[in-house]
């Protein structure tokens, strides 16, 4: 009987500390209590800013 190994918990760790940092810099720049909570929304999709930010630079 084989074992098979599967690590497929990376791609989490790499959300949460980039939701971390996403979150501590659109909070940090907010200008109020709602901008703070707006940046905080931004900060659970900042994975969508990147991927559109990425198509636009390459002309996609």
């Amino acid at each position: 009987m084989s074992k098979a190994m599967n690590n497929n918990a990376s791609g989490g760790a790499v959300y949460g500390l980039g939701f971390i940092g996403a979150a501590v810099y659109f909070i940090s720049n907010a200008a109020g209590f709602w901008m703070g909570v707006l940046g905080f929304l931004k900060a659970l999709v900042w994975p969508a800013f990147l991927v559109y930010e990425a198509f636009r630079h390459f002309g996609m």
